[in-house]
């Protein structure tokens, strides 16, 4: 990673240590899970892929909640993730897969967040819905393919 990748980074997560250190949680939750549900394709482009990224969004945000509001958890979800994306960069269809699943994540979790008091969230509430979403994955073949609403990942 170059200097200026760094201080990028530094220039985000240092104004919200906490934040940061709930973010590098979840990563390794989420990342445990997806391997262990979809042990071929968690760590490449295919369905395990796209169920990680909605799944790494959601455990950042459910525990984001927990210290701060919803509101404050959403955008620096959404800016931690979209700077991964720019930090390690894919290809350009990878990219729109990346986001795309990282929004899905942000949007199931504020879509149940008023049924449920952010203080109760457990991993389990997105685990479970997420892989019922994989049913209705669709596949992602080309820039302009917008699939509104479902996962998405590449064909391998």
């Amino acid at each position: 990673m170059s200097f200026k990748k760094i201080i990028r980074l530094l220039s985000l997560v240092l104004p919200h240590p906490l934040f940061a250190l709930m973010s590098f949680h979840a990563t390794v939750k989420a990342f445990t899970i997806a391997q262990k549900k979809f042990p071929k394709t968690a760590s490449t482009n295919g369905i395990g892929n796209a169920f990680r990224h909605a799944l790494w969004c959601c455990f950042i945000m459910m525990y984001c909640c927990k210290i701060s509001s919803p509101k404050k958890a959403l955008d620096f979800c959404k800016r931690i993730t979209d700077m991964h994306e720019e930090l390690f960069p894919n290809e350009p269809l990878e990219t729109k897969m990346d986001l795309h699943n990282n929004k899905i994540g942000m949007d199931y979790f504020m879509e149940i967040l008023p049924g449920i008091h952010r203080q109760f969230f457990e991993k389990s509430f997105f685990v479970d819905a997420l892989v019922k979403k994989m049913d209705e994955a669709k596949v992602l073949k080309n820039l302009d393919d917008d699939f509104e609403g479902h996962l998405v990942y590449l064909e391998e």
